[in-house]
Formats: C-alpha cells, sequence, structure tokens
C-alpha cells in the first residue's frame, strides 16, 4: 500500500523499498534472528511447563493413561495436600533441613574464608580443595558418605566405639538420625562453593580500612564486627538467598542415599513431588505440590531481600 501511494506520488517503488529497509530495520530483523532460538528456547523449555504444570496441579491425571486421561478436578488437588500426612512430614524435614544447613553452614564458611585469607599460606591450595567437593558428583560424594556412615563397618561409627559408645546411631538407617546425616554431608558439600565466594568478597575490602583500624587500636574482632561484617553484606545476602532456595530443593542426595527414608524420617518436598509423579503416576498431585513449593520459595526470598534491603538503606 505504501509502495503504491508513493508511486502515484511519482516515486519509483524500488526507492520506496529501500527507504523501508533502512539500515535500522535490517539491524533490527538481524536482532531477532539471532535471539530467535534464545526465545523460542525459553518459551518452550520453562515458560511452556511452568504454565503447564500450573494448569496440571488443578487436574488429575495419570501419567500412564496420556493426555486423554487429563480431567479437570478444580481445587481438589489442593485440598488433598491440607490431608496429607506425608506432606506435613516432608515440609517439617525441609524447614529442620534449612534451619541447619544455611546458618551453619555460611558461618562455618564465613569463618573458614576470613581465617584462610588473613592467616594461611597457600591460599590457592586450599581454595582448590574445599572447592572440590562442590564440584564432585553428586553420587560419587554419596557413595563416600554411605561408607563413611556404615553402620557396623564405618570408620565414624568405629571410632565412637573405640570412645566407649557401645550403640552408636545406624545413621541412614535409622529414623532418628538419617535427616541429620543427610544435613552434615550437604553443609560439607556447599562449603566450599561459599568460602569462594566469601574469599571473593573479602578481597574487595580496602586494606587501608584495616590498617587505620589498626592505628585507632580496634582488635581483630571490632574489626570484623566493624568493617569486614558491614562490607560483606551483599555477598552475604547472595548467599542466604541462593542457599536457602537450594535448601528446599534438595533432592539427588536424599534419592541416593535413603529413598525419603526410613518411614519417611528423610523426605522432602521435592521428593514427593518425584515420588508422586514419576512413582504413583500422579502428576496433577505432584503439580501441586510443586506450586506449594514454588510459594513457599518465593515467600521466603521475597521476606529475606527485604530483610537485606532495609539493613542497607539504614
Amino acid at each position: 500500500m505504501l509502495a503504491k501511494t508513493m508511486v502515484r506520488a511519482g516515486i519509483p517503488a524500488y526507492q520506496s523499498q529501500r527507504r523501508f529497509w533502512n539500515n535500522e530495520r535490517k539491524e533490527t530483523l538481524a536482532a531477532w534472528l539471532f535471539l530467535a532460538p534464545e526465545v523460542i528456547g525459553v518459551l518452550l523449555l520453562s515458560v511452556f511447563p511452568i504454565l503447564f504444570s500450573l494448569f496440571l496441579s488443578f487436574c488429575d491425571w495419570n501419567l500412564v493413561g496420556g493426555l486423554s486421561a487429563i480431567k479437570w478436578v478444580g481445587l481438589d488437588n489442593y485440598r488433598a495436600l491440607l490431608d496429607d500426612n506425608k506432606i506435613f512430614m516432608a515440609l517439617k524435614n525441609n524447614i529442620t533441613y534449612t534451619a541447619c544447613v544455611v546458618p551453619v553452614g555460611i558461618v562455618l564458611a564465613l569463618l573458614l574464608s576470613v581465617v584462610i585469607h588473613s592467616k594461611v599460606y597457600g591460599k590457592e591450595y586450599f581454595k582448590v580443595a574445599f572447592f572440590i567437593p562442590y564440584i564432585s558428583s553428586i553420587v560419587a560424594i554419596g557413595a563416600v558418605w554411605s561408607a563413611l556412615f556404615h553402620p557396623s563397618q564405618g570408620p565414624i561409627n568405629r571410632f565412637l566405639i573405640g570412645l566407649g559408645i557401645a550403640n552408636p546411631p545406624k545413621w541412614l538407617a535409622d529414623t532418628n538420625y538419617s535427616l541429620t546425616a543427610i544435613i552434615v554431608i550437604a553443609i560439607w558439600a556447599a562449603l566450599g562453593y561459599q568460602i569462594v565466594i566469601f574469599i571473593a568478597g573479602l578481597s574487595g575490602i580496602p586494606e587501608e580500612l584495616y590498617e587505620a583500624a589498626d592505628i585507632d587500636g580496634a582488635n581483630q574482632a571490632q574489626q570484623f564486627a566493624r568493617i569486614t561484617l558491614p562490607l560483606l553484606g551483599p555477598t552475604l545476602s547472595f548467599l542466604i538467598i541462593t542457599t536457602l532456595m537450594a535448601s528446599f530443593k534438595v533432592f539427588d542426595l536424599i534419592a541416593f542415599l535413603t529413598d525419603g527414608g526410613p518411614n519417611e524420617s528423610s523426605t522432602v518436598l521435592v521428593y514427593r513431588i518425584y515420588d508422586e509423579g514419576f512413582h504413583n503416576f500422579r502428576m496433577g498431585y505432584a503439580s501441586a505440590i510443586s506450586w506449594l513449593l514454588f510459594l513457599i520459595v518465593g515467600a521466603i526470598t521475597l521476606i529475606t531481600w527485604k530483610i537485606q534491603r532495609t539493613k542497607v538503606e539504614e
């Protein structure tokens, strides 16, 4: 239409086409062509599964029956969550796991990173040594700790027996200690990553601040409280949020070591999603659990972010 109008006005068609496909439009088209695979990938692999899982949370779907077996049930899946003791047990275990792994892991990593950064020779060696468990296969880590926690032949129980404890815990096979064993492994596995992040944050603190504090007579504890902690605020906030999110998504260690047992003592929400979806084939109910988990993680993240932002503004 524009070309015909310009021709009637006495402007040749090839000039109108050339004006339409100017350099700016060509660059925009090229940019969209380069972005198209990424956009399509995000839509297919992220946006669509999220929306489909939200739809399934209101449906009853046996995975074996195919798409034709999907039946709309409204809020029935969410009502069933309120009557499911396994969900409450999983939520309780998740909260216990998070309450132990996040603060204990971050405090240990902070103390070790301060020592390594300021008091230890060969810092690079210790960085690598602590970081190796984080990049190792979770199957390898689980196999090693499974041997360490062996009820009768494991080094840990052999050591406890040597100390005079006649009946040491069975750890992974004991309902009272299975979650504790998982927590210990998780703290150890994530420690290297947290130390590396903390050391990076410590490296960004100017040494002049500590020198000025020394001149003013501040001791090590005062320097740590007045200089190190405040300037590590962004780093600490990042680690708290990422560790919180990771703690509610724990699955691999539990699936490899305990299968949520014994007697549901180490089950968590993500394992319940896996069990309901791929063992019981109740994909609608599994989707409802996943959205419950999403709301919990989202709420905790927002609260943590809000608290950290308030501290920064003060």
